[in-house]
């Protein structure tokens, strides 16, 4: 939850919505191009490796603002959204926890799909029926997380539940809805 600071504030007046965009992590100024240069100049703040907006009622504060941990206190309810660990291509029984075939007397039917539906109406697969496929590497939201400590010092926020993506990734904290 290290520092982020405030690179842009958006209005109803210049955009139609009022939002925040926060800036993130530190990054070489040679792995930007020149107009995300130009944001941060304009901004005049420590160029970003990441930009992220958040939508909000009323705007309190101010471009160039730091924004850190002590926004949230002990005990808040949070919202905390990121991308889940991606699995690869998976078959129905770990994508979907569908149960397997028969195992012996020469089944040959074991981790398959099961049943593709009736055979002449409708005449084809239902786009609802669960297959392998690509499974994780998604935008994933767990709500209503219990804030338990924020250690100011490591700028750290512990959070009670599970918080989706592997370890060392970049999730959103909002208050709760």
């Amino acid at each position: 939850a290290g520092p982020c600071a405030v690179v842009q504030v958006k209005t109803t007046e210049t955009d139609g919505y009022n939002a925040v965009q926060l800036g993130f992590g530190d990054v070489k100024e040679s792995k930007l191009n020149k107009p995300e240069k130009g944001h941060f100049a304009k901004a005049n703040v420590k160029i970003a490796k990441h930009l992220r907006e958040f939508r909000m009622a009323d705007v309190d504060v101010k471009v160039g603002d730091e924004v850190n941990a002590s926004v949230f206190a002990d005990g808040e309810t949070v919202d905390i959204q990121g991308t889940t660990k991606g699995k690869g291509f998976q078959g129905v029984i770990k994508r979907h926890g569908q149960h397997r075939g028969p195992m012996g007397h020469g089944s040959m039917y074991h981790r398959r799909p099961g049943s593709m539906g009736p055979t002449s109406t409708p005449g084809r697969v239902f786009k609802v029926k669960k297959l392998p496929g690509h499974m994780g590497n998604v935008a994933c939201t767990i709500q209503n997380l219990q804030v338990v400590d924020i250690d100011t010092e490591n700028i750290v926020i512990l959070v009670k539940g599970n918080v989706p993506g592997p370890k060392k990734s970049l999730v959103m904290i909002r208050t709760s809805v």
